[in-house]
């Protein structure tokens, strides 16, 4: 049960000042999701939110956050109650899947929140107060996946005291947030009469606050300083006394405030804050590396306990950071006093950094100190291990700082610039780089140069280099010999590259049909990549694995591998900050998977994020995968011209950009084939499978769809004994290399092709045989796919009323899809019936344009083709198609054709 009091927005306190520019800054503008008000406490955050949302007329979902809400699942049920509780309908799906799913599988009862949403399509508000007492990674990452697919219009308010770790830079780049932070809480002279008079209750003639907010520009911090510090003068300006404004909001803290915030700290707590100022971040032992003493977390608590200037930086009070506008203040001051001690001690925090890990920060430092030989031996020892941790574009960009020829000079440096390239798939001048390094090399072997010895490592990076890019030409030989050859050199060298030279291995063996070889090289690529720490080999390892798992039936190991991968990564990659690391593989695997479970709102919910690489621009081979799974989900739901989009956009991507693709992607011209056929239109599918057939495919498994969606289209033409022998020389093969997924379509197309013939019993065996391989895999969707002649020859199999839940499951499955025919409708073997007789079997008539309609779908024309045919808007298209199905009663354009060819629709229309 939920705590509905945590629903209830604070009533706002009468005596609160007004501050009216704020919640206009807080009002939505265009592409904005975020308002971010982060300060500590007692600056008055929730009090801005609760007038805010008091002034406004947007429905508004209110959630009070405590240190309990601090679990995923407990986190996003109160989420979907304080919409619920504001009066959002339609959050029944989404909380069942949160009563069901545990805190890993979120995704699916996220999707149905935002699904509310957009279906909704009020301008909502969502203010979750207090969100520092949030600290679970998961859930960061969560947020974050939400507020990036927010539909349009709706807006998040966060109160914070920390700044969370969200991908709030990419946010502020595109524009997506608005920031409210202590400088803008800054108050007006208006404001400061109003905060020391009724507020603070305060005896201050008008010109002692007008002083002070002058002096102080209306900082809260400073005025906070004059509290503490017990009497007004402690920051009103002497005689004489001077300084300088800047712009509101890029202005410096000015020299004078600064001296009186100094002046009032004690002068051991003054040092400690000049001596850490060259740190961006802070914890005690960095402070004390700097400091060289060992103090330095009694100096922190100190300042934290004051609350000044030190902003926490998660909840366990271990990183912090200052005000930045007080650190440069504080790096003024020590660099224009004593620049070789300010040089010492950002030597030493770099130092610090580089030992702990902290290489990005380190390297930021190195870069803004414009320290090109230290780069450059940074980036040498620790470039290899950021860019297969998936921060190739970062490093491309430093090594851009370092000359010319102190990169030429360095074949390390060298390698790193090609493994960058490499992995922002910039491949097409890959081989003279990799010449230039080989000949770099050979000199220095020549002339006994002291790293020569490191030689061998390198020339195993070359060969795996080149590996991918013979993948990439089809030369699977050479990639395989390269990769093999490194795998006896490996032992030898000291770069870890043992995950990325199996999960190589892994591709060659899939390339070639080898699953189960491909399974093993995959686990040791997953293996290896753990020890490596290499989250995104692992990622991408296991995601291949799945794929292949899935697609010889064993659907619950596909699942188990996807869960456990991801909980490696999410534990070893835990940077919320960063976007979540996603695999085209992984992800693409889920999505097929949910999608043959018949769940098809879970197989969504993991296809979004993919679609969204699309969007942005993702290198050919993924484009092709993602457009691939996409065409299937949209099949499967019956929208046949999205999935005809997204698969006729995958074969001509493929047949565009093959020689950037290191794989051999799915056989996306197989199922636009399938879609054709479902369309009516078996010439066209004929027509898209002719380049697959005159150029058969490395892959036996995309062989395999190819050749039997060219059984499907032989039988649509009427060519049953063809289709037979087709499919019968697969079958020996299927059964053998247990591609069971392709077995199993195999012999339910053969025994439509029996059926066709009359050969019933023959047919049912068929049938039997794939359904006895289909319950041991879990396959369920992929009999819905089928024809409604096959789907009706199922429902009448024994088999599937014997007792069993996937027995059950598919049964149902396939009664509520199908299309029951008129009593009076005739059999299509049977003379037609006069002209007019059937359509009276319509409730209700078809109207012209229905008609209309209802030919150019037969034509095989998408809705946007038959809105410029008939002059109207596409909108005007769907809602004849949504009528013209429900007086056919059916729910997709196949059956639609079916019923209209049974009931002799389409020669009347034609007619007419």
């Amino acid at each position: 049960m939920l705590l509905t009091t945590k629903f209830l927005r604070p009533t706002p306190d009468s005596r609160a000042v007004q501050r009216q520019r704020l919640a206009e800054l807080l009002q939505p503008d265009s592409g904005q999701r975020l308002n971010l008000l982060i300060a500590p406490a007692g600056y008055g955050k929730t009090t801005l939110a609760s007038q805010w949302c008091a002034g406004n007329s947007r429905p508004t979902a209110w959630l009070s956050l405590d240190e309990h809400d601090d679990q995923p699942r407990q986190f996003w049920q109160y989420l979907a109650g304080a919409f619920e509780h504001a009066g959002l309908m339609g959050l029944e799906h989404c909380k069942t899947l949160l009563a069901r799913q545990n805190d890993e599988e979120l995704t699916p009862a996220i999707t149905a929140l935002l699904n509310a949403l957009a279906e909704d399509r009020n301008a909502w508000s969502l203010v979750l107060d207090d969100y520092h007492v949030i600290n679970n990674d998961a859930l960061h990452r969560q947020l974050a996946w939400f507020i990036d697919y927010l539909p349009p219009g709706i807006l998040v308010t966060l109160t914070s005291r920390t700044e969370p770790p969200l991908p709030l830079a990419r946010w502020r780049v595109r524009r997506q947030v608005q920031d409210i932070h202590p400088g803008l809480l800054a108050f007006s002279e208006e404001e400061c009469q109003a905060f020391f008079r009724d507020t603070m209750a305060m005896s201050l003639t008008e010109a002692d606050i007008r002083a002070i907010c002058l002096k102080t520009e209306g900082w809260v911090a400073a005025m906070q300083l004059s509290a503490l510090a017990g009497r007004k003068e402690a920051i009103l300006p002497t005689q004489g006394s001077a300084f300088t404004l800047g712009p509101p909001d890029t202005r410096l803290i000015s020299d004078y405030v600064l001296s009186e915030v100094l002046e009032q700290l004690p002068s051991e707590l003054t040092r400690f804050l000049l001596e850490t100022a060259c740190c961006p971040r802070l914890c005690a032992a960095l402070c004390d590396a700097v400091r060289q003493r060992e103090d330095s977390q009694e100096k922190l608590s100190a300042l934290l306990s004051q609350n000044l200037f030190l902003i926490p930086l998660d909840n366990r009070n271990e990183w912090f950071r200052y005000h930045d506008l007080f650190r440069e203040a504080l790096l003024v001051r020590v660099q224009s006093s004593d620049p070789a001690q300010s040089s010492e001690f950002q030597s030493r925090a770099i130092d610090w950094l580089l030992r702990h890990g902290h290489v990005q920060e380190a390297i930021a430092q190195i870069v803004h100190r414009k320290d090109t030989e230290h780069l450059a031996e940074v980036l040498s020892e620790h470039g290899n291990k950021l860019i297969h941790g998936g921060y190739h574009l970062p490093v491309l960009t430093w090594l851009e700082a370092i000359p010319v020829q102190k990169i030429q000079d360095s074949p390390q440096l060298q390698m790193l610039r090609i493994w960058g390239l490499f992995f922002a798939n910039r491949v097409e001048g890959l081989e003279p780089l990799l010449s230039d390094v080989e000949d770099l090399l050979d000199r220095r072997v020549a002339d006994s140069h002291p790293d020569a010895e490191g030689a061998l490592a390198l020339h195993s990076e070359i060969s795996l280099i080149r590996s991918y890019l013979a993948r990439s030409r089809n030369d699977e030989k050479h990639a395989s010999d390269l990769t093999r050859q490194v795998l006896e050199d490996i032992d030898q060298i000291s770069i870890p590259l043992k995950s990325v030279t199996y999960y190589g291995l892994g591709l060659d063996y899939f390339g070639k049909g080898e699953l189960k070889n491909a399974e093993e090289a995959l686990e040791t690529a997953v293996h290896y990549g753990q020890i490596e720490r290499k989250a995104s080999t692992v990622l991408s390892s296991g995601g291949l694995l799945a794929w292949i798992q899935y697609n010889r039936g064993d659907t619950d190991f596909a699942l188990e591998t996807t869960n456990r991968v991801r909980q490696w990564v999410d534990e070893h990659y835990a940077d919320p900050s960063q976007p979540r690391l996603i695999s085209c593989w992984q992800s693409s695997a889920l999505t097929e998977i949910y999608r043959e479970k018949n769940l098809t709102d879970t197989a969504q919910g993991y296809l979004e994020p993919l679609i969204d690489h699309v969007r942005k621009g993702t290198e050919p081979g993924q484009h092709v995968v993602i457009q691939y799974v996409r065409g299937h989900l949209a099949f499967t739901l019956g929208d046949l011209d999205a999935a005809i989009e997204a698969l006729d956009d995958a074969v001509a991507l493929a047949r565009r950009r093959r020689e950037h693709i290191v794989f051999e992607p799915p056989a996306a011209s197989a199922l636009l084939a399938r879609c054709y056929l479902a369309a009516g239109h078996p010439e066209k599918a004929w027509g898209s499978l002719q380049s697959a057939l005159e150029h058969p495919a490395t892959n036996p498994l995309n062989r395999e769809q190819h050749q039997i969606a060219l059984a499907r289209v032989q039988l649509a033409l009427g060519n049953s004994y063809q289709a037979q022998e087709t499919l019968s020389s697969l079958i020996p093969a299927a059964e053998r290399n247990a591609h069971n997924r392709h077995l199993v379509e195999i012999l339910l197309v053969y025994a439509e092709a029996l059926a066709h013939e009359g050969r019933e019993e023959e047919a049912s065996l068929m049938l039997n045989k794939a359904l006895d391989r289909a319950e041991g895999a879990g396959f369920l969707r992929l009999f819905a796919e089928e024809s409604p002649a096959l789907q009706n020859m199922l429902l009448d199999l024994p088999r599937l009323r014997t007792p069993g839940r996937w027995n059950r499951e598919l049964l149902a499955m396939l009664r509520e899809r199908a299309v029951e025919p008129s009593d009076s409708a005739p059999s299509p073997s049977k003379t037609s019936a006069p002209a007019g007789r059937d359509t009276q079997e319509l409730q209700e008539p078809l109207s012209q344009r229905e008609q209309e309609v209802l030919l150019l779908i037969h034509q095989g024309l998408a809705n946007k083709d038959i809105a410029q045919r008939m002059s109207v808007a596409p909108a005007t298209v769907k809602a004849h198609i949504r009528n013209l199905y429900g007086k056919l009663g059916v729910s997709r354009r196949t059956e639609a054709l079916a019923k209209a060819r049974a009931l002799h629709l389409l020669e009347e229309t034609a007619k007419a």
